[in-house]
């Protein structure tokens, strides 16, 4: 299955705290699917260790990131599953629709809020998140009395990567992926041709 690869890194004082890889696929009626997660953990910069989880391989299966017609009051759905020791149970839920939201890097409109849980955290801990068309998620929140969920997030600025940070960034992807106990048992990561001359991807 043909993947978009996402390379997600966290910054504590300066330094890299978490850096993870994540897949991403869409189906033919445009729900956006987790397929897994490589992370690696940096404790002052330094790295501890990672953890992965591929759908398909040793109980974990995919789940629904983003639905192709996303609407409130419908049923919670499964971001994916992934037993211990990776311990991913998310669900998520259409909270509200149409909403006007500014962050620092703007103001967007038809703003969709999505409110997602774990097993993990209990039922009354919850982390919202924020998604703008075209954008992403602007906006990360939380409620209840999750511990962990307690981060908030607000995107101040949108930059465009040039050709050469870009080659880095995906050079980074692929050495995560050599990293990962699972490489040697999926096929590894391959660029598609026609990426290598789209600087934008």
């Amino acid at each position: 299955m043909r993947t978009v690869v996402v390379w997600d890194v966290d910054y504590k004082d300066g330094k890299v705290k978490e850096s993870e890889i994540v897949f991403f696929a869409q189906d033919k009626d445009g729900n956006v699917w987790l397929q897994g997660e490589l992370v690696e953990i940096y404790d002052e910069g330094e790295f501890k260790g990672g953890s992965a989880w591929i759908a398909g391989m040793d109980g974990s299966s995919a789940g629904i990131m983003m639905k192709a017609d996303p609407r409130p009051g419908t049923p919670s759905y499964s971001q994916g599953y992934a037993p211990p020791p990776f311990n991913w149970t998310d669900r998520a839920a259409v909270e509200k629709a149409g909403q006007k939201v500014c962050v620092p890097a703007g103001c967007y409109k038809d703003v969709l809020l999505i409110a997602e849980s774990s097993k993990n955290e209990g039922p009354d801990a919850q982390q919202l998140k924020y998604y703008a068309p075209g954008v992403g998620y602007i906006r990360v929140g939380w409620r209840g009395k999750g511990e962990k969920l307690r981060e908030t997030l607000e995107l101040t600025e949108i930059v465009k990567l040039p050709p050469d940070a870009l080659a880095k960034a995906r050079a980074e992807a692929l050495d995560i992926e050599k990293r990962a106990y699972l490489y040697g048992r999926t096929h590894p990561a391959e660029l598609l041709k026609s990426a290598t001359n789209e600087s934008d991807q």
